[in-house]
């Protein structure tokens, strides 16, 4: 058997023996021991005691690793090594071989109330997708690696919802990265936080998702009321705007055309009489004038 250390992680890769060919030796003399040295009557006590000593130390020496399943090798609290192939394998009765499992594991950040970057109160919650990478990392350098994973879960997503706003204000930036507007960058960095603080216990983390976001119950409804104003005076923004460029076209084509000669009363009366149909919530309705503008 053979070990080697893996450059740039804690874990070494030990190889043990095939189970399946030790245990065709178990079988053998198992047969050995109940079949054939009765059958010749050429066994002694001493080689019947033998054997059985021989097949409880084959025996004592079987394991079996899943796919994605990993045996953390030990002898008498040293480590000797990792192994990772799967299958039924075989190492000295001796050594210690508990298994960790390296598969992909959830873990459901549950929905926190912190204080955005302006100091409002929201609530988040995110999934954290994890795996164990560095197996003797997460054995001997923390004392429960899962809950550790659970701990700094919860600081990182804390932190991080510390850095951003919830959403831009009336003094945002053109690119400022918000919690709800930058969620591809939010989950980001707290992936790359998450896994600089889950460094020690050997896990990386594969994906970090956000599940939750909202303002806290206390403030959602002075916030709902604010989005909805801001709403409000960005349509009537585009609806003065886009009255003023029609009443701009109809003087300007009114006038190319000769079709009427307006002073600026007339004109102003105009611009009025647009404005007011273009801009109005409701339909309004025609006054016919029979006489004139000054009269």
């Amino acid at each position: 058997m053979t070990a080697y250390r893996k450059e740039g992680n804690f874990e070494k890769s030990y190889v043990t023996m095939n189970g399946i060919a030790m245990l065709l030796l178990l079988v053998a003399l198992i047969v050995s021991e109940v079949v054939i040295f009765p059958m010749l009557a050429r066994g002694t006590p001493a080689m019947f005691v033998a054997v059985a000593i021989a097949i409880g130390f084959v025996a004592a020496g079987f394991f079996m690793l899943q796919p994605n399943e990993a045996a953390v090798i030990m002898l008498f609290g040293d480590y000797l090594g990792t192994e990772r192939k799967s299958g039924l394998r075989w190492t000295w009765p001796w050594n210690m071989r508990p298994r960790l499992s390296v598969r992909a594991r959830n873990y459901n950040v549950e929905t926190l109330k912190v204080n955005d970057k302006r100091g409002n109160p929201v609530e988040i919650g995110a999934v954290v997708v994890w795996r164990v990478d560095d197996t003797a990392q997460a054995k001997f350098d923390v004392e429960d690696f899962e809950n550790f994973v659970r701990v700094q879960g919860e600081s990182a997503l804390r932190h991080v919802a510390t850095r951003y706003n919830y959403d831009t204000g009336e003094d945002h930036e053109v690119h400022e990265v918000t919690l709800r507007g930058g969620a591809d960058a939010v989950v980001e960095a707290l992936r790359e936080e998450l896994q600089v603080r889950v460094q020690l216990a050997g896990v990386k983390i594969e994906e970090a998702k956000l599940t939750h976001l909202a303002y806290a119950p206390e403030i959602a409804g002075a916030m709902l009321r604010r989005q909805q104003a801001e709403a409000v005076i960005s349509a009537r923004t585009k609806i003065v705007s886009g009255a003023v460029s029609m009443v701009e076209m109809a003087l300007k084509s009114l006038s190319e055309k000769n079709v009427v000669d307006l002073d600026d009363e007339r004109k102003a009366a105009m611009v009025s009489n647009l404005m007011v149909v273009l801009c109005s919530e409701r339909d309004t309705q025609p006054i016919v004038n029979t006489g004139t503008l000054y009269n």
